[in-house]
């Protein structure tokens, strides 16, 4: 059914991929590139006649939402760039669309209605206001591919391995533009990622050659760290530091090998922030941050358990554990583990706990994880969550543990995309008023 096109009424927006519900003779359309309440012709991208539902972009709006806007990336729309998904949606009503769904998935994976889960029902911007038409240079991380045919560096086109040459990433931080990537001949790689630090002046690319293929020559605009990624996904180091240094939380972090890192300048601090209220962290607790990264929420935690408490974090990654360690050495009261949250988590011996960081990845933590961790009868935990539908689950594992959201706040991180964080901050139910009594 690939090309049919239908005139369509647009429904509700819908979870991840930036899209639209709509339906056309009792079939249901994922349709991207439209808003709720428009009038388009929406042309088939995938499906088949016996497909349980069909993917569209909408090709003609015949009847526009208010808060259409004039897409203001020109690689941006049906066909092209995959990378962002509401290009063509003004700031405000993409954090409205935001609203929308994570609405819709504590209410159905939660049963939660905003009130209940303690959140005043915004997504909250992040950055100062800009000009009207100037889009948000906030990526400090893009990972280029590279068009086999010419040697020039693009991005995938949505659901796609087809490259969209680009001469500009609008949503693209200074840092990465200034390097100038896409003005160059990248023949014999596969991908190029360009990594722009946000506390620091360090640049760094890691590229990933083709089989079979030598690295090119590279000459950029400005100094940068070289490394490349071979066939078994080991990272080594050609030219420069094999890491770049961030500053959050009036400390250094050293992140090596393209290692996580959030990609909004802002991200870190916003994110640690509002951990720390939430939590209010007391002299001499007791702490876990799990799947903690480089460190960034146990390094805050442990400045305000200070010496007399002890964080432990637990991190999968054996890169992301060294460097932890190293970021975090001054601090005594701090040991960073290295291994999978769900299998060391039960060997530790913990059985108590004062406060929880968890920061998973986008699956969640899971049921089994989420019933250790309301075991340990922490005061209050902290869920920073990038997948609504992840957290929303996770939160009902957590309601049968015991423990409630008391607040829960939702950040717009990634403008242009469908995606955003949340911070939950979760308290024991504790026993009923008439239970207390008796």
């Amino acid at each position: 059914m690939v090309g049919e096109r239908y005139e369509l009424e647009v429904g509700p927006v819908a979870h991840g991929g930036g899209h639209c519900v709509a339906r056309h003779e009792g079939r249901v359309l994922f349709v991207r590139h439209a808003l709720p309440g428009e009038r388009v012709v929406a042309e088939v991208t995938e499906g088949t006649t016996t497909s349980r539902f069909l993917r569209a972009d909408a090709v003609e709006v015949l009847t526009a939402a208010k808060d259409r806007i004039e897409a203001p990336c020109r690689f941006a729309g049906p066909g092209k760039c995959g990378g962002c998904d509401w290009q063509h949606v003004s700031p405000g009503g993409q954090r409205k669309l935001k609203v929308a769904v994570l609405t819709e998935q504590l209410a159905k994976l939660a049963g939660l209605t905003p009130e209940q889960a303690g959140w005043d029902g915004s997504v909250e911007p992040v950055g100062g206001k800009l000009p009207a038409g100037q889009v948000p240079a906030w990526r400090t991380r893009v990972q280029y591919r590279v068009d086999q045919e010419t040697g020039r560096v693009g991005l995938r086109k949505h659901r796609s391995h087809e490259v969209q040459l680009i001469d500009r990433c609008l949503i693209a931080a200074e840092g990465i533009t200034e390097l100038g990537v896409e003005s160059r001949d990248w023949t014999g790689l596969e991908s190029v990622e360009a990594i722009a630090a946000s506390g620091s002046s360090d640049r760094q690319l890691i590229m990933r050659p083709l089989p079979g293929e030598q690295l090119p020559l590279v000459e950029l605009d400005k100094p940068v760290s070289l490394g490349r990624v071979d066939e078994q996904e080991l990272f080594h180091k050609v030219h420069g530091r094999s890491f770049v240094r961030e500053r959050a939380g009036e400390r250094t972090w050293r992140v090596s090998n393209g290692g996580f890192w959030q990609i909004h300048p802002e991200a870190p601090d916003t994110l640690v922030a509002a951990v720390l209220d939430g939590l209010d962290p007391q002299w001499g607790e007791n702490a876990l941050d799990l799947y903690c990264g480089v460190g960034l929420f146990a390094g805050a935690l442990a400045d305000r358990v200070g010496e007399d408490g002890a964080v432990l974090g637990i991190e999968s990654g054996k890169q992301a554990v060294a460097d932890a360690r190293h970021n975090l050495a001054a601090l005594e009261q701090v040991r960073i583990e290295c291994d999978k949250v769900e299998t060391l988590l039960p060997r530790t011996g913990i059985t108590a706990t004062d406060l929880i960081v968890l920061d998973p990845p986008r699956a969640g933590a899971g049921r089994a994880t989420v019933a250790h961790l309301a075991s340990l009868g922490a005061r209050r935990i902290a869920y920073v969550a990038c997948d609504p539908a992840a957290l929303a689950r996770d939160l009902a594992f957590f309601a049968e543990g015991g423990y409630r959201p008391v607040s829960l706040r939702a950040f717009d991180l990634f403008p242009m995309t469908h995606h955003f964080e949340c911070v939950a901050i979760l308290e024991p139910t504790g026993p009923e008023p008439d239970e207390r009594r008796s």
